[in-house]
């Protein structure tokens, strides 16, 4: 049995894209108890992208409608928020007067 076939690599990539996106509540539950509250940074929110983009290609290659279309509305989702995050982030530096670093 060949265990390098194109399905099998596909399935590592099914997996890979589960386990970066999984990931993301780990990288949450830990900042959390760091900050002694819950809050979501922004590492968050680059598991979600890098999970979704490779969990949406993995539908994609099993030909998969529905499951597609949900990965990519939460891709939109995604980058929102870290849309809204830098443009936060910039107007606080603009506002500040000091160099993004």
């Amino acid at each position: 049995m060949h265990w390098f076939t194109a399905d099998h690599i596909w399935l590592l990539v099914g997996f890979a894209g589960q386990g970066l996106f999984a990931s993301r509540f780990i990288v949450q539950w830990f900042k959390s108890e760091m900050e002694g509250r819950s809050i979501i940074p922004v590492a968050f929110w680059y598991c979600s992208l890098g999970g979704g983009i490779v969990t949406l290609a993995y539908t994609m290659h099993l030909g998969s409608v529905p499951l597609s279309l949900g990965q990519a509305t939460g891709l939109v989702v995604y980058s929102r928020n870290l849309y809204l995050i830098f443009r936060e982030r910039a107007a606080l530096r603009a506002g500040s007067g000091t160099s993004p670093a």
